[in-house]
């Protein structure tokens, strides 16, 4: 082999090793409790996000969580 596609596939193992190293961590149960602090969610305005809610869902018709869509015709 040339010592350039060497390199090439050396570099190509080594970044797989790299980018599956964390693919196995997960939250431990003793952390959960910081993750779940009010400063750590996603949106920082909760007030926002219920007028956000109410006029989404005033529009749509239709009831349920963030996750969920669809109009209230039924027709998802």
């Amino acid at each position: 082999m040339k010592p350039w596609n060497v390199f090439k596939a050396f570099t190509a193992v080594l970044l797989l090793v790299q980018l599956s190293a964390c693919s196995s961590l997960g939250v431990k149960p003793w952390e959960r409790g910081i993750l779940a602090k009010e400063e750590m969610a996603l949106s920082s305005a909760p007030l926002d996000n219920r007028l956000d809610d109410h006029i989404y869902f005033s529009k749509e018709g239709s009831s349920g969580g963030r996750s969920f869509a669809g109009g209230g015709c039924g027709c998802n």
